[in-house]
C-alpha cells in the first residue's frame, strides 16, 4: 500500500512539473475540435494486450508506448513490439515510465532497472539493476533525474554513470 502511495505522490509531482513545464505545448486554439482528425487503435487491429503505462516521442517521429508486456513502437498505422537485437534486452519488460531527452535519447524505466536507445543502441545501466524506476524527467540543464524507491538520482551528459541517491527516502 506504502508503495502505491509513493507511486501515486511522484506522478502527481511529475504531472506539476510537467504542467509548469515551459516546453508544453497545447493544440492550435484558432482550429475548431471537428479540424482535428481522430483514430482509435485496439487488440484486434493488432495493438497491444494490457495497459500502456507510458508514452514518448522521439526525434524520429515514432511513438513509443510502454507497456506490462514490453516496450512497443508506433509509427502512427501500425504497431510493433520493439525487437531485442542479439545479446542486448531489456531489465524487464514491465515498462514503467519512458522519457525523450532533449539529444533525443529514449530512457526507458522498468520493474526491474533501466536502460537507454540511442542511435540503434541500447544500453543497460547495471549499477541499478533490480530496481524499480519510479518517474524520470529532464531538467532545463539536461540532466536526467530517476526517482527509485531508494532515492533519486541523476545523470547529466558528462557522467558515465549514474549519481548515487542525491535525495534518499
Amino acid at each position: 500500500m506504502e508503495r502505491a502511495h509513493r507511486h501515486s505522490r511522484a506522478m502527481i509531482a511529475l504531472g506539476i512539473l510537467l504542467a509548469c513545464s515551459t516546453l508544453a505545448s497545447a493544440l492550435d486554439p484558432s482550429l475548431d475540435i471537428s479540424q482535428y482528425e481522430h483514430k482509435s487503435w485496439k487488440i484486434r487491429e493488432g495493438f497491444s494486450k494490457g495497459r500502456v503505462t507510458s508514452i514518448a516521442q522521439t526525434p524520429d517521429g515514432y511513438l513509443w508506448l510502454g507497456t506490462e508486456f514490453g516496450l512497443l513502437r508506433f509509427d502512427g498505422v501500425r504497431n510493433v513490439l520493439w525487437d531485442q537485437t542479439a545479446g542486448e534486452h531489456l531489465p524487464s519488460h514491465y515498462i514503467r515510465n519512458l522519457l525523450t531527452a532533449r539529444d533525443g535519447r529514449l530512457w526507458i524505466g522498468t520493474y526491474k532497472g533501466l536502460a537507454s536507445w540511442k542511435d540503434g543502441k541500447l544500453t543497460e545501466y547495471r549499477e541499478l539493476a533490480g530496481q524499480t524506476v519510479d518517474a524520470l524527467l529532464e531538467d532545463r540543464e539536461g540532466t536526467v533525474w530517476g526517482w527509485w524507491v531508494c532515492g533519486i538520482h541523476r545523470k547529466t551528459m558528462r557522467d558515465s554513470e549514474w549519481q548515487r541517491p542525491v535525495l534518499r527516502r
